[in-house]
């Protein structure tokens, strides 16, 4: 089989369009991960009992549930309670959901990695709770924890090819249309991985990168 280059610049302005919404549900998702992963984590340090169990056996259960399977519930099951929102919404509130609990146990992690010092330092100068939290505690574990929500972030670059599922045309999306349509599979397809890497690969080097800063 030859390598037909007419067939790659053809699927490029398709390439873009599936970019574009590619990117759009990684940034979107990691907003919604990365602040909700933030609140569960704090729940779970609330001293009610019946504050952190149902934190717990929602986040065990979506954590330990198919991403994919998820997506279904949202697209297909909710529209029956007339709960309706568009595939891309639907595909972001998704992977946000998926990875808060994930990131939930990196900020637990972060905050868990405090040392015990820093507490008693604000205990002793009688800071609020609330200021106690936002300026010792919460800068000090968002810092440690960087490398590892970058991580995450790469993560679900790797699962947005799912949103296929429920019709979001993002990268693979279009290069699964298009090669329906042109019946040429091989330049969409390798296109598409060869993105992927150009993305990830970059991303990860720069994460190890952030995290030697981080640690010195």
């Amino acid at each position: 089989m030859k390598w037909d280059w007419s067939a790659v610049s053809d699927f490029m302005p398709h390439f873009w369009d599936g970019l574009l919404v590619t990117l759009q549900a990684l940034a979107l998702g990691s907003v919604i991960s990365f602040a909700l992963g933030l609140v569960w984590a704090l729940l779970m340090r609330m001293p009610s009992r019946w504050v952190r169990w149902p934190v717990g056996v929602v986040t065990e259960f979506v954590r330990n549930t198919p991403l994919l399977v998820q997506l279904f519930f949202l697209f297909y099951v909710l529209p029956e309670w007339d709960i309706t929102f568009s595939a891309l919404t639907t595909g972001v509130v998704a992977i946000g959901l998926h990875y808060s609990t994930y990131t939930m146990q990196v900020y637990r992690a972060g905050i868990e990695g405090v040392p015990a010092g820093q507490w008693e330092a604000a205990t002793a100068l009688s800071l609020p709770r609330a200021r106690t939290w936002t300026a010792v505690i919460l800068p000090q574990a968002v810092r440690r924890v960087v490398p590892a929500l970058g991580n995450y972030v790469i993560s679900m670059l790797k699962d947005t090819p799912l949103l296929m599922a429920i019709t979001v045309l993002d990268m693979l999306g279009e290069a699964r249309l298009y090669s329906q349509q042109h019946f040429q599979f091989t330049e969409p397809l390798t296109v598409i991985g060869v993105a992927f890497i150009l993305i990830s690969y970059p991303a990860s080097l720069l994460l190890r990168a952030l995290e030697r800063r981080l640690v010195r």
